[in-house]
């Protein structure tokens, strides 16, 4: 026994690029009419070091009609499964249902992963086998890219509400920190190793997101998977949870112009509350922090609080995209606003129709 003790440590040289070396994926990616971004996302996967035999790649379609399906054939991912539900949550549902891996990978085909050793960073955290999940510290800002979306890449998040909250998940150039809540958490050099617990859960979970399957057991995620939801499950079942924010970023493609942000706020507002109406989310968002809310409207009302955040975030990353920060939050008071008084003069909640949706 000791014999073969040495010959495996030799072969692995227990080390985390030996595990590594012997892990698999599945990369989830859910897709809807999405060509104009999922060559540069599969061509970022496929330039990985991370052994060509040790991820599978799934896309979870809801139709498209477009060329989705060509590009993705032209990158020769493992399976493409059908979305009939549409929405990207439902997506990432059937994806995860036809993936082979204990271990998944949540890439959305509008992200790009920024470097080739991205895989190999994103499961180190999992040598330690308290940690269920991990994520990517930031959002990755390149020049390239529209200013609207270097805008989104700095401040950290796509809804700028959260950043009057406190309750986000990327590094903000407002505040120079990661979140505002009281997350406990331990530097491991590549990552930060996080326990959450109920009370304070970041947003945790999308664009980029890694987890054990295990992460899923005994908790809702069908037919629709919401990614912050199904850790505040696990949370209330298990006290608190582990999780990696490691030291890396990820490109988020998520809006070009303003009328592209205009659309997918709406689509935010709408699905939430259609829902939220239905019981199927769990994560307490009517407990975030009201003053916050309140505070998001007074200074969107008076525009000279967004400006100065807006000269913070300059400060810290001189960028012109910070121009768009009074008339994101514009567009966000107006479109949250008026879901909201639909919702309480009886007006009819359904989620936004993905029939003619196209990235």
């Amino acid at each position: 026994m000791l014999l073969l003790a040495i010959v495996y440590s030799l072969m692995i040289g227990f080390s985390n690029d030996g595990i590594i070396q012997h892990m698999f994926l599945s990369i989830v990616i859910p897709t809807l009419n999405s060509e104009k971004t999922l060559g540069a996302c599969l061509a970022a996967i496929r330039a990985q070091s991370f052994p060509k035999d040790g991820y599978e790649i799934v896309i979870a379609d809801a139709g498209s009609s477009d060329r989705t399906l060509e590009i993705a054939k032209k990158f020769a991912v493992d399976t493409v499964t059908s979305n009939p539900l549409k929405t990207g949550e439902a997506g990432k549902t059937a994806g995860i249902k036809a993936a082979k891996s204990d271990i998944i990978a949540l890439v959305d085909s509008d992200n790009i992963l920024p470097d080739p050793d991205w895989l190999k960073r994103m499961v180190e955290p999992f040598s330690d086998p308290e940690i269920l999940a991990s994520e990517p510290l930031e959002y990755t800002w390149r020049r390239e890219d529209p200013a609207l979306t270097r805008y989104f890449a700095l401040l950290g998040m796509n809804d700028p509400i959260c950043l009057f909250t406190g309750n986000y998940d990327r590094t903000c150039a407002v505040t120079g920190q990661w979140t505002e809540l009281p997350v406990h958490q331990e530097d491991k050099g590549g990552y930060l190793k996080l326990k959450l617990a109920a009370d304070a859960l970041p947003t945790i979970g999308a664009n980029g997101f890694l987890f054990r399957r295990t992460l899923l057991d005994g908790v809702k995620w069908e037919p629709y998977l919401f990614d912050i939801d199904i850790l505040y499950d696990r949370i209330l079942k298990e006290g608190s949870v582990s999780v990696a924010k490691v030291k890396t970023g990820i490109v988020h493609l998520y809006c070009a112009r303003l009328g592209d942000f205009v659309r997918k706020q709406r689509r935010r507002i709408r699905d939430f509350l259609y829902f939220a109406q239905e019981k199927q989310r769990i994560y307490p968002w009517s407990s975030q922090r009201k003053t916050g809310i309140m505070l998001f409207c007074l200074a969107t009302a008076t525009v000279l609080p967004l400006m100065w955040q807006a000269f913070k975030g300059f400060v810290r990353h001189p960028d012109i995209a910070w121009f768009y920060h009074v008339p994101v939050c514009w567009t966000t008071l107006w479109v949250y606003g008026i879901g909201t008084l639909s919702r309480l003069f009886g007006g009819k909640q359904a989620p936004v129709d993905r029939s003619s949706w196209q990235k």
